[in-house]
């Protein structure tokens, strides 16, 4: 089944025979058969919904959501996520200063995983911001950190809460993973505490929050939205917790970090947004068990990131060469902006930090056709929802200030007036 999908034999959507039929026709066990439909859903090939039986999913796990997109040419791009590159740090001098220090002190095999001094500057600066104590790793971006922290707990066929809408690479991870994905609905304040309820009570074994700049919503968690999900969590202390402090070096709203009400936890910050994508380096904490089974799985793989990164990485957290008060006003100028001359025109936008904005809109496909048709790519909502109704996603990384009012009136021609407090 697996060769015949990938070679478009079994189209998306197909129904497949029940488990007692197929076993008939091969003269096999219905175990055997139950059996290669788990595997085929571990992998992603397949989905099943009860008595509605086996299909084939609508794409393959394997598929980025990257993919769902519209071609920009001949328009300008507010679809990619991407960071300003004007915001970005200079990486010659680090990355030539890290280079000199191989070459008095090559790393070789037994060097520890983690640069001493990246450890300790880490370390410190979530302390500084309240984060339990706990050891720390470093990874090849954020999702590498939480892809390793979901294997060292979970197995496939669990379920994992996560926000809707949400991050688009992680809603792509878990089904890749063989993990079920349970959609919590957000407001601007962080996941809605009644849906984390619902969902941990039906069995969720993790749940992944997104503290600030969340993609592609921009909430944040608030400290009232914090206390009341660490209420939620101290009644499932055996539920896994994951932390992507996706908004750290370009927000300036504080963290308000959900751990110590579990017995596992992790919280990872990446460098990707505040001193660029290509850096591929996160820093990961966490409770003791979890640390130990990622750096020891990890020692198992790929064994380190590279200590010249890491070098780099301290050398630009030791030197000051990111503001990020800065950082945080021009993208907080034009976000803000954004925000208020779509509402000004009666559309739903939302965007309390980081540097995207998200728009509902009825008609997502047709809303990102027109906004195209005007001049402006953005990104269908399709790529970040489970169950949330549509919307479009709008960086405002390469806008000028003065571009703020043309773009919002092209999208409230695309859009039509929705206004909408909720996003689930």
């Amino acid at each position: 089944m697996e060769r015949a999908v990938g070679a478009g034999e079994l189209p998306p959507g197909q129904l497949l025979p029940p488990l007692r039929e197929l076993a008939q026709r091969l003269g096999v066990n219905p175990n055997t058969v139950a059996a290669a439909y788990r595997v085929l859903r571990e992998r992603g090939v397949i989905e099943t919904a009860g008595r509605r039986g086996s299909r084939v999913r609508s794409r393959p796990s394997s598929t980025p959501r990257e993919w769902i997109g519209v071609d920009a040419a001949g328009a300008r791009d507010l679809s990619s996520g991407n960071p300003d590159p004007a915001l970005l740090p200079p990486l010659g001098a680090p990355l030539a200063a890290a280079a000199a220090r191989a070459a008095e002190r090559p790393t070789l095999y037994g060097a520890p995983d983690v640069v001493p001094e990246v450890a300790e500057l880490a370390r410190a600066a979530l302390d500084a911001d309240g984060v339990p104590a706990g050891p720390v790793a470093v990874t090849s971006g954020a999702l590498d950190a939480i892809e390793r922290v979901l294997a060292a707990h979970l197995r496939p066929g669990d379920a994992v809460a996560v926000e809707d809408p949400g991050w688009g690479s992680l809603l792509d991870l878990i089904p890749a993973l063989g993990l079920r994905a349970v959609p919590v609905g957000v407001d601007d304040d962080g996941p809605l505490p009644e849906r984390v309820e619902q969902a941990l009570a039906q069995g969720a074994r993790a749940l992944v929050v997104t503290d600030r700049a969340q993609n592609p919503t921009g909430a944040v968690v608030s400290a009232t939205r914090a206390r009341e999900l660490r209420t939620v969590l101290a009644a499932h202390p055996s539920v896994l917790l994951i932390e992507d402090d996706h908004g750290h070096g370009i927000v300036d709203l504080p963290l308000c970090p959900l751990a110590g009400g579990t017995a596992h936890w992790a919280l990872v910050r990446s460098t990707a947004k505040a001193y660029g994508p290509d850096l591929r380096l996160a820093v990961l904490t966490g409770d003791s068990v979890t640390l130990d089974r990622v750096r020891g799985r990890q020692r198992l793989g790929p064994g380190w990131v590279s200590h010249l990164l890491q070098d780099a990485v301290g050398g630009l957290w030791r030197t000051g060469a990111v503001d990020a008060a800065a950082v945080a006003a021009s993208y907080d100028t034009r976000r803000a902006a954004l925000v208020r001359a779509l509402r000004a025109r009666g559309i739903a936008a939302h965007g309390r930090s980081g540097m995207n904005v998200w728009v509902p809109v009825p008609d997502e496909t047709g809303g990102v056709a027109r906004l195209l048709a005007s001049g402006w790519a953005a990104a269908p909502g399709a790529r970040f929802r489970v169950a949330s109704p549509p919307g479009i996603r709008l960086t405002v990384s390469p806008l000028a200030p003065d571009e703020i009012e043309t773009v919002a009136a092209a999208v409230a021609a695309a859009a039509g007036a929705t206004v909408s407090g909720r996003l689930d």
